[in-house]
Order: C-alpha cells, then structure tokens, then sequence
C-alpha cells in the first residue's frame, strides 16, 4: 500500500523565506526526480508558522525504506546541510496507509 517519507523542518525565521525559495525551485524538483517518487508535495503549517512539512509518495513501504537508508538519501542530507546546517531541525519518517476510505 502507497507509502510516504515525510520531513518536517523546524526553520529559523531569518531564512524562512530563503528556505521557501530554495525548497521550491531546487530542493523538490531535485528530491522528486532522484527519489524516483510517485508524487512530491510541501507546505507550511497552520498551527506553527515556522514548521514546512514535504511529503514523498511511493508504491510501497520497502521501496520508501530503501531510499531513507540509500546512498541517494545521505547525497541529500549532505546537500541541505550544507545550506542549512544550524538553521534547521528536521525529523524524517515513513508512514504507510493501512485504510484508505
């Protein structure tokens, strides 16, 4: 059953806006083609305007849990570090659906 990596980012109000933009021209194209995802989606939080929530879709759990521990994923953590290390807290998780109504 569809799968999804999903990353929230505490990000730092100094580079929110940055952040936005980045994410939106370079990070999610870039993550969408390399993850091979089915589909890629962001947004922002009503309840904590500082918290940007990206979700990726996959077929499937194991091919979701493969890309978290690939070489692809540490690729990427790499990159966002390096523009964003300190000014970002992130979490990662894998969420499969068991009931779709």
């Amino acid at each position: 059953m569809t799968s999804y990596l999903i990353v929230r980012a505490e990000v730092e109000p100094s580079v929110k806006d940055q952040f936005d933009i980045w994410y939106q021209n370079e990070h999610l194209p870039d993550a969408l083609k390399a993850f091979n995802a089915l589909s890629a989606k962001r947004g922002w939080s009503s309840v904590d305007a500082n918290v940007h929530v990206a979700f990726y879709e996959f077929p499937d759990m194991a091919t979701a849990d493969a890309l978290l521990n690939s070489d692809i994923m540490k690729g990427f953590i790499k990159e966002f570090d390096r523009h964003w290390e300190g000014k970002i807290k992130r979490s990662r998780e894998l969420v499969e659906f068991c009931q779709m109504i």
